[in-house]
């Protein structure tokens, strides 16, 4: 038996609190969940730090009933390590405990896609998954997750992750969610951002991957996260997605009251 890896938090005490006690006070602020949440075939949950995009990613977790197993899909920020990089083994540490990673779901989908490469450099420093991580445990104390960082924008590699994340997922027993971690658009004003943001919002709803991928290249919207989305979209209509649902859209704006240079998010869920 080896040791078990284990990826340490890069941004707890910057992006999220440290301290167990005021992260999960934080945490269920920004929950406040209905009475009955749902089932989702997918999401894309922005990622910045909890004080400017918390209350819109907890809306979504409000409304969704997480499942034990997730597939998180983020941008690569930080630009280390391969284009398509994931971690079968291990487990990430955040200050919640330690979350495992699914090695049975990630090697199946290494299988069926190997241009998924094994490469934890990309993850060490990425902080768009170990945001979310807080929010999913706490909804849901048996998470496994896969984590996949993502760096090419080209649609056809896209797609074909998206397609290979499909046919895995729809061979499981359980239940498996499949979430984009993504920003809108940043660094414009604020009502730029929100006309820019609603283009890529429009083709998300339409569950139309192609169409996101065009309008964001096209019309320069400064969306991190639309590799993640684009797969997300692919693998959710694989899995039969009819809908999506815009469960709130707010700006930095919002909260920092600066209306010059905002960043946009969206939460979203797709049935």
């Amino acid at each position: 038996m080896g040791t078990t890896v284990v990826r340490h938090p890069a941004v707890a005490g910057r992006f999220y609190p440290k301290e167990q006690r005021k992260l999960l006070a934080d945490i269920r602020s920004y929950l406040q969940p209905p009475a009955a949440p749902i089932p989702a075939l997918g999401c894309i949950v922005p990622h910045a730090g909890y004080m400017y995009s918390g209350h819109v990613a907890g809306a979504v977790y409000a409304h969704l009933e997480i499942p034990e197993r997730c597939i998180v899909l983020c941008p690569n920020h930080t630009g280390i390590g391969t284009p398509l990089s994931i971690m079968s083994a291990g487990a990430w540490e955040i200050p919640l405990g330690d979350v495992p990673i699914d090695s049975e779901l990630a090697t199946a989908l290494v299988e069926r896609f190997p241009l998924l490469s094994e490469d934890s450099s990309a993850h060490l420093a990425e902080h768009a998954i170990e945001v979310q991580l807080p929010f999913l445990r706490t909804k849901q104390k048996n998470l496994r997750f896969v984590p996949v960082a993502i760096g090419t924008r080209e649609f056809d590699a896209l797609e074909a992750l998206g397609q290979a994340i499909g046919e895995v997922v729809g061979r499981q027993q359980e239940r498996v969610l499949v979430l984009a971690s993504s920003d809108m658009n940043h660094y414009e004003s604020d009502p730029v951002t929100r006309a820019k943001d609603q283009k890529a919002i429009e083709r998300i709803l339409a569950l139309d991957p192609r169409g996101l991928h065009e309008v964001v290249t096209q019309q320069e919207i400064s969306m991190c996260g639309f590799g993640p989305a684009v797969a997300m979209l692919t693998a959710t209509k694989c899995l039969g997605a009819t809908r999506a649902e815009l469960i709130k859209y707010a700006t930095s704006g919002d909260i920092s009251g600066d209306r010059q240079m905002v960043v946009g998010y969206a939460g979203i869920a797709v049935f």
